[in-house]
């Protein structure tokens, strides 16, 4: 089946210049109305219940008291990290894969949530985590751990440039070296640190608080400014290094900045939800369908990591039995469709 390509046109204001595509526009609006349709549902949900309407006027300020601390205090918190996360999760997929030029490559793959898992695996087995701060510290151990496996496999790739198909070789590589690390800490851990870690190693939102809120927030906006400056040298990326060098495009630097806020933007993603599998691979190929865009759309990736998340929490919450962790559901819908791009890219080879 064929889709009808998208109208769009050049607009430039002063010194910045970017194209108009009215399709991707309100596909992007579309989905961030579910979104927060689905956020709004996901936080009226629970063991009190409270209607819709109740949750509107409490977000616009004009709630009664409980209502307030049932949503503000108890349940936003939560809601918040899973889009968070979901924005941060689906903007690095989306930055990986067009920087590889391959619909598998994301942090998953590239070893960024394994370095950032093992990490925060050794922080919880090793007792460190109450020393440097709850929450917060295997967060910030988890950030910390992201971003240097990124540093690693960035640096082991690097040849006069980056390649694509290197850059997922030795992805590959490096996330089975902190596979095993990790599995290696858990079978010396303390039966008690082994439960804590692997439900943080399947992925949960429980009990967030608003600090975990705040600093995941602050530290997404600001990488997200600077994916939004940068992306506007993107495009010409996509036609080789070559096209680019010649339209003025330091693609060089440009590739390492990307890649460094992509490999970021999934620490921030890991630090705040744990490693959810699959949001960072499922989100930027299905905006790239909806879209009709030749390559994943950032924005939009970000968007419905979102949506993907926040509703899978949801569906982990109210379909699942025993409030299973959110990153069974993101696994049972990333499985199949990882095995569709597989199969796809296999038809396309023998075509």
């Amino acid at each position: 089946m064929t889709t009808a390509p998208d109208m769009h046109r050049g607009v430039r204001v002063g010194g910045w210049s970017w194209v108009w595509r009215p399709w991707n526009v309100l596909v992007t609006a579309a989905l961030a109305a579910l979104t927060f349709l689905v956020f709004c549902v996901s936080i009226s949900i629970g063991d009190f219940t409270v209607e819709l309407s109740a949750v509107v006027r409490t977000l616009v300020g004009q709630g009664e008291r409980v209502d307030e601390f049932v949503i503000m205090d108890l349940r936003m918190p939560r809601a918040l990290v899973g889009v968070i996360a979901g924005v941060a999760l689906g903007i690095s997929g989306a930055l990986t894969q067009s920087i590889a030029r391959n619909p598998l490559a994301s942090p998953d793959v590239l070893g960024i949530t394994g370095g950032a898992s093992a990490t925060a695996v050794f922080v919880v087995t090793a007792g460190g985590g109450a020393a440097i701060g709850g929450a917060a510290g295997l967060s910030t151990a988890a950030l910390t751990g992201g971003l240097l496996t990124g540093l690693l496999v960035y640096f082991l790739a690097w040849k006069k440039g980056i390649d694509g198909f290197r850059l997922i070789l030795i992805g590959v590589s490096v996330s089975a070296l902190t596979q095993a690390i990790t599995t290696w800490l858990l079978v010396l851990a303390d039966i008690r640190d082994v439960a804590r870690a692997q439900r943080w190693l399947v992925g949960s939102l429980d009990s967030r608080s608003w600090p975990e809120v705040w600093a995941a927030l602050w530290v997404m906006a600001v990488l997200i400014v600077v994916v939004l400056v940068v992306s506007f040298q993107m495009q010409p990326l996509h036609f080789g290094d070559d096209v680019a060098a010649g339209l003025g495009v330091r693609y060089s630097a440009v590739r390492a900045v990307l890649l460094l806020s992509a490999v970021l933007l999934a620490g921030v993603g890991v630090s705040a939800a744990g490693p959810v599998p699959f949001v960072a691979l499922v989100a930027p190929q299905i905006t790239m369908r909806l879209t009709r865009s030749p390559v994943p759309p950032v924005v939009a990736s970000g968007v419905f990591g979102a949506l993907l998340l926040i509703g899978s929490d949801l569906i982990a919450r109210t379909v699942l039995p025993n409030d299973l962790p959110v990153g069974v559901v993101t696994a049972i819908i990333g499985g199949p469709f990882l095995v569709y791009l597989l199969v796809q890219a296999n038809v396309r080879r023998a075509a």
